[in-house]
């Protein structure tokens, strides 16, 4: 019987990893550029972690966490995303007693059992930076500058929407909580039993229902910037400055509050309309009150996440791809046992000096291998046999113009770094 991969999980193959390590170079060399470093926390947490971090609210924790218990009786939950985990790790690691703030990134699967679709699966790969120990607006402005320089400008997306909101704070979302359950008691029956179970807890979470009755519903809600205090008011003001310098675009969405619990004041998403019902490509925003409702002190934190999967769908969705630099630098032809020792020991010298190099370990003929060579793309063939091995040169190909010629065996390496 044949054993399949999990639903929702996915191989991917030499072709394609060339191309994730190309998009995660990328990654790394502007988290450099930003001032990043990177964090790797465990695939597996407590699962407290994700129940106070995410939110019990949220259908990550309500729906979708992979949790088992071990052997030693302990919950533990496959990471569904990785803010949580940096947060735990900047208090138990005390990152907080070092020079402040502190920029990490991150990247590597995660976990959660949802109905896999297009752009949706349950293991999937996440890239995200945080800033932890700033309140500062330049801090968001930042986060959201480097989303857009990595879509608009250094993938070359097209027809990009950068949404922007604010949700304020726990003191000016009591009014907020109060008005929108206002709203919705007249028509308390007519909500989804998730959005009821919502009301009392967290009835902002209804606005980002994704059912299409309970969005119709929601439509005329009390909008939060309405709502907003002095001090998120200015800071929203601020964060929107700063991205008017930087001639960033963006739309106000006053309903975009995000689908986890932990957010505060500023809220964004990227959209890209050309990947269908699943457009947005990375959302992220400000947590103030998450570092100290897993058990630190009370510190600020802002940070964004993107899906790397979603990368690859928006690009094939524009006619775009990522290029990778994996042509074949030289191909050894070879026949015999002694020709091979010999290629054997040229493939170690060419691969020691930088040159990407293969041979044939399979007994192919002399067109069968140069056949090989044409299809790995090889710049270069070169060619050891009974004949070669007597006069002790190689016959070195051009693979891209077709010429040919006869180069001394000790001399092979250094006239190929010379071409």
């Amino acid at each position: 019987m044949a054993i399949f991969r999990p639903r929702g999980t996915n191989d991917f193959l030499p072709a394609d990893t060339a191309k994730w390590q190309e998009l995660e170079a990328l990654l790394r060399t502007m988290c450099r550029e930003y001032g990043f470093g990177e964090i790797r926390t465990p695939l597996f947490e407590e699962t407290e972690l994700f129940q106070r971090g995410v939110g019990e609210t949220t259908d990550i924790v309500q729906k979708e966490m992979y949790t088992f218990t071990d052997h030693g009786g302990r919950s533990l939950t496959l990471r569904p995303e990785n803010t949580a985990s940096a947060c735990r790790a900047y208090v138990e690691d005390k990152l907080y007693g070092q020079v402040q703030p502190i920029k990490l990134y991150y990247m590597g699967p995660m976990f959660r059992y949802e109905k896999p679709q297009s752009g949706r699966f349950r293991q999937f790969h996440q890239f995200g930076i945080e800033i932890f120990g700033s309140a500062s607006p330049a801090a968001d402005a930042e986060i959201i500058a480097f989303a857009w320089d990595l879509y608009q400008n250094r993938l070359g997306l097209k027809n990009l929407r950068l949404l922007l909101n604010s949700v304020g704070c726990p003191e000016c979302r009591a009014a907020y909580r109060k008005a929108l359950q206002d709203y919705f008691r007249p028509r308390y029956d007519e909500l989804c039993e998730t959005c009821k179970s919502r009301f009392e807890r967290n009835p902002m979470r209804i606005l980002d229902c994704k059912s299409a009755e309970n969005q119709e519903i929601a439509k005329d809600a009390p909008l939060i910037t309405d709502y907003l205090c002095d001090d998120c008011r200015a800071h929203f003001q601020q964060v929107k400055a700063m991205l008017d310098a930087a001639d960033i675009p963006y739309e106000l969405d006053p309903r975009l509050v995000r689908g986890l619990d932990y957010y505060t004041k500023t809220a964004f998403e990227i959209q890209v309309a050309t990947i269908g019902a699943q457009s947005a490509v990375c959302g992220g925003g400000r947590y103030d009150g998450l570092i100290k409702e897993i058990g630190g002190e009370s510190t600020p934190g802002v940070g964004f996440a993107l899906g790397m999967e979603r990368v690859f769908s928006a690009l094939a969705a524009q006619g775009s791809d990522i290029e990778t630099e994996d042509q074949l630098d030289v191909y050894l032809v070879v026949a015999g046992s002694a020709a091979s020792a010999a290629a054997f020991r040229l493939a170690d010298q060419l691969r020691r000096a930088g040159l990407t190099c293969e041979m044939d370990y399979a007994d192919k003929s002399f067109k069968a291998q140069l056949k090989a060579a044409n299809r790995l793309q090889a710049d270069w063939a070169v060619i050891i046999g009974e004949d070669e091995l007597k006069s002790g040169a190689a016959t070195v190909k051009n693979m891209g113009d077709g010429s040919q010629e006869s180069v001394p065996l000790e001399r092979v390496k250094q006239y190929l770094l010379e071409k």
